[in-house]
């Protein structure tokens, strides 16, 4: 029944009129010039694919290791149908507003339309911006960790410190951060796409040759003895895996898309996921296999033994270089909803895009987003374990419920019916999940108190 009614919502008994929808004269300047509705489906599986499969995914091991085998790789499945089914919804939704004659461009305006002025102003605006911006930092903070392990590679009793080359890492991601549109990343999406497949497979060669050598600690994958710590330990890892899936801009990415709409984004998702199941799971799997409970936040990290690298110090130069080429790719697909709203308060839709008027306080905001941006990441090294915090309280929201919500509302479907009941349960189970795992993220920020310190050299 499920699928009855997805494939219904398909045919909406409305006029199609996406077709001859010209939004331009009533967008602001961010909608107008951010959000530029010039791609193809390709483009948006680019967009999809870099928004979301990310060198987060070097964690996943670690995520197993909390989780056991059957845990790890049940809850990467189940993870993956979620948010499959979940962005499915949320496009659907914005598909069948778009034949009504009302193309929303911002997860904002569809929570505006949708709930409620309220929603989208003091809610999922915020929450996604405030989602968006820390992605932003965490990408400066870990652009700046790989650029450190390279220089450690070579020099290993080096003296310069993370917040150094996270300054480094901040320079060129102000220089990229100028690219004008959302649209205008599709040929460096495309290469991070290419990236990711990259650095995943030399993730995985280089945690076979690890664990099939010898050269790794004894494998251990046994849980804790401790009912707290395995309970909590868990959720943490559930955690960690529903992050991994996240993007919270699929509204924005399915607004690059040139009308008509219908069917694009679907094929896009599927160019996305068939690269998440191809990364992850080899990551996830191999990883895990190979360090078993050892495996670290992130598996690179298992590659060297104290300063001792495990591996030929090229190849570690090779991921490095690649997970860092990456990184930058993914902080501008997260400051597209930042920028979007700054040009809409500092610049004039009336005036070309590129005139005088637009440029220069594109240039000045935008610089100075990455330098805020720069300047956190430097000062809290330990960012992301707020970001966990975060994570649970904001990407879980956007990407696990608020769909589901869209959906019933938007469609309305009879509460006799099995997909009501599959978003119900869906909505419900998350907002447990993002709660529990609110906690088990403060639980793991205050034992690792100890080690916070304000430009610390982590």
């Amino acid at each position: 029944m499920a699928g009855t009614v997805l494939a219904n919502t398909m045919d909406v008994p409305t006029k199609a009129v996406e077709t001859s929808i010209s939004p331009s004269k009533d967008l602001d300047a961010g909608a107008l010039f951010v959000l530029k509705s010039e791609g193809s489906w390709l483009h948006c599986g680019y967009h999809l694919t870099t928004s979301i499969v990310s060198p987060v995914l070097l964690s996943l091991p670690h995520a197993m290791g909390l989780l056991s085998w059957v845990g790890g790789v049940m809850w990467l499945a189940l993870a993956a149908l979620v948010t499959f089914y979940s962005y499915n919804l949320l496009s659907l939704v914005l598909e069948h507003h778009a034949k009504l004659g009302h193309r929303y461009l911002r997860f904002r305006d569809m929570a505006t339309h949708i709930l409620g002025p309220g929603w989208g102003r003091y809610f999922v605006g915020p929450l996604q911006f405030g989602m968006c911006f820390g992605a932003v930092i965490v990408c400066s903070l870990l652009g700046g960790q790989s650029l450190k392990l390279v220089y450690l590679l070579y020099k290993p009793n080096g003296s310069m410190q993370l917040y150094q080359f996270i300054i480094m890492f901040g320079v060129l991601l102000s220089l990229l951060a100028q690219m004008p549109s959302f649209h205008s990343l599709r040929h460096i999406n495309l290469l991070s796409l290419i990236l990711c497949l990259t650095y995943s497979a030399c993730a995985v060669v280089g945690s076979i040759h690890i664990g099939s050598t010898g050269k790794a600690p004894p494998k251990d994958y046994s849980q804790s003895d401790d009912r707290a710590n395995r309970l909590f330990g868990a959720f943490n890892g559930i955690t960690i895996i529903a992050t991994t899936y996240a993007t919270g801009v699929i509204p924005e990415i399915q607004a690059t898309i040139a009308p008509p709409v219908t069917g694009k984004m679907f094929k896009g998702l599927c160019i996305c996921y068939t690269v998440i199941i191809i990364t992850y799971f080899s990551v996830g799997i191999s990883g895990y296999w190979a360090f078993g409970n050892g495996a670290q936040g992130s598996i690179l990290s298992n590659f060297m033994a104290g300063d001792k690298p495990l591996l030929p110090s090229w190849f570690l130069l090779m991921i490095n270089v690649f997970t860092l080429t990456q990184l930058a790719a993914v902080a501008l697909v997260y400051m597209q909803p930042t920028n979007e709203v700054l040009e809409g308060f500092f610049a004039d839709p009336k005036r070309d895009q590129f005139s005088v008027r637009n440029t220069v306080p594109r240039l000045i905001f935008r610089s100075l987003t990455v330098v805020i941006g720069t300047t956190i990441a430097t000062m809290l090294p330990f960012f992301g374990d707020f970001m966990a915090l975060f994570g649970a309280f904001g990407y879980i929201p956007l990407d696990f419920i608020l769909p589901m919500i869209f959906y019933n509302v938007s469609f309305k479907p009879s509460k006799k019916s099995l997909v009501f009941w599959i978003n119900t349960t869906i909505a419900v189970v998350s907002s447990a999940l993002a709660a529990v795992g609110a906690v088990s993220s403060v639980r793991q920020m205050v034992l690792d108190a100890k080690t916070y310190r304000l430009f610390a050299n982590l």
